[in-house]
């Protein structure tokens, strides 16, 4: 490695500009060398005033330089930066946990969830077993163990990881974890680039996760079907391994589509025996869909006028259900491209005084534009029986 390439030259570079420091050009002054100024800039401007809280400065520069040296450094650069991990201190590297709330306010948010009514079903099983379980140890009898991670079948947009931060409250509330919190990862964040990476890097997000729920979406990603060399392989191992040296710390969720998660589970053998339990999330029906779109206008104070409803039950109807539908995101997205035509329909009518109502009023047209932008062609909305067909505005 050469040294201009080398992820220590910042280091070398502010610890040369250190030396002039201490050798007479006197605390707090600004290196002259452009490759000094990015030094510093890099950790956080102490050519300048002192810092209120040195350790957060501290500790904000090794993040940064840690960065940096995965970027470049290569699987010297990836150890160096997990040395310098260990120097953090434990809670100033770790995602706040979630603000503590109790088990029954978490079921009512997740009963009004739309739909999803198997899920719920199965979730409040789990629950019900584990209070169970806790009731019979503190009676002295005797606890069954059993695994507590789990799969999530399903399309994208189904809820998945709202379901996972909701279960990860609630382990917390039952005191089965201590924080609580959820950390999503996919294979990017799991997968190195160089031999002996993968294992740092999995074992990275794990401590990150400990005491919480780590929740890997598109988990088959881990294990491709082609034979080339991959060290996904290498994180599934670590994983498995570090599920059960923490076992009472860890809960782990995966989650991906239901064909691709079956060959998934199929690729080792540790993996069907601690994912015991799976949860298949179904997608929304149409009705369903509504209902969420309804609640995305709501939360926006918007509200879908005459016919728009309809345009977007149309829309739904013939969207074609499977690994390539989006569900929720599929509801927002169309929401939001509804949002752009409201706004271009708006600005071509003229904005010198437009009315607090058709400010917030989706139209019909809104939605077919916005529908037409994502490459569906809503069919024409026919009236109840014994009606007429609405007239539309001239555009």
């Amino acid at each position: 490695m050469t040294g201009g390439d080398s992820p220590l030259a910042p280091v070398r570079a502010y610890d040369g500009a250190r030396r002039r420091d201490s050798n007479g050009h006197g605390r707090g002054t600004v290196p002259s060398s452009a490759a000094d100024s990015g030094v510093l800039d890099m950790l956080g401007g102490y050519g300048g005033a002192v810092p209120r809280n040195p350790l957060d400065e501290a500790g904000r520069a090794l993040r940064q330089l840690g960065e940096r040296l995965r970027e470049t450094g290569g699987p010297e650069g990836e150890w160096i930066a997990e040395q310098l991990d260990r120097l953090q201190p434990e809670a100033r590297r770790r995602a706040p946990a979630e603000p503590e709330r109790t088990l029954e306010e978490l079921q009512a948010e997740l009963d009004a969830l739309v739909g999803l009514e198997t899920v719920k079903e199965q979730v409040r099983a789990l629950v019900a077993f584990l209070q169970v379980q806790a009731l019979r140890k503190e009676s002295g009898l005797a606890e069954v163990a059993t695994s507590q991670h789990l799969v999530f079948l399903g399309n994208p947009g189904t809820g998945k990881t709202t379901v996972a931060r909701l279960l990860a409250q609630m382990y917390r509330s039952m005191g089965l974890l201590r924080r609580g919190h959820l950390v999503e990862v996919d294979r990017a964040g799991l997968v190195g680039q160089w031999v002996g990476s993968t294992a740092l890097k999995t074992d990275r997000v794990i401590r990150q996760a400990l005491d919480g729920v780590l929740f890997v979406d598109e988990a088959y990603a881990l294990t491709p079907e082609t034979e080339r060399l991959d060290f996904g392989s290498e994180a599934v191992e670590t994983l498995l391994k570090r599920m059960e040296d923490y076992r009472h710390r860890l809960v782990v969720i995966v989650a991906g589509y239901p064909r691709l998660m079956h060959r998934f589970l199929a690729s080792n053998p540790g993996l069907r025996s601690r994912f015991a339990r799976e949860i298949t999330f179904p997608d929304y029906s149409t009705d369903e869909l509504l209902a969420i779109s309804r609640g995305f206008a709501a939360e926006h104070e918007y509200r879908l006028g005459e016919g728009a409803e309809a345009t977007l039950a149309a829309v739904f109807d013939r969207a074609e259900r499977g690994e390539g539908f989006g569900n929720a995101r599929f509801a927002r997205t169309l929401f939001e491209q509804a949002l752009n035509m409201h706004a271009v329909r708006l600005a071509a009518e003229g904005l010198d005084a437009p009315s607090l109502d058709d400010l917030r009023t989706l139209a019909e047209e809104d939605l077919r534009a916005g529908a037409r932008a994502l490459g569906e062609e809503p069919p024409p909305v026919r009236a109840p029986a014994g009606g007429f067909f609405r007239r539309r505005r001239p555009s």
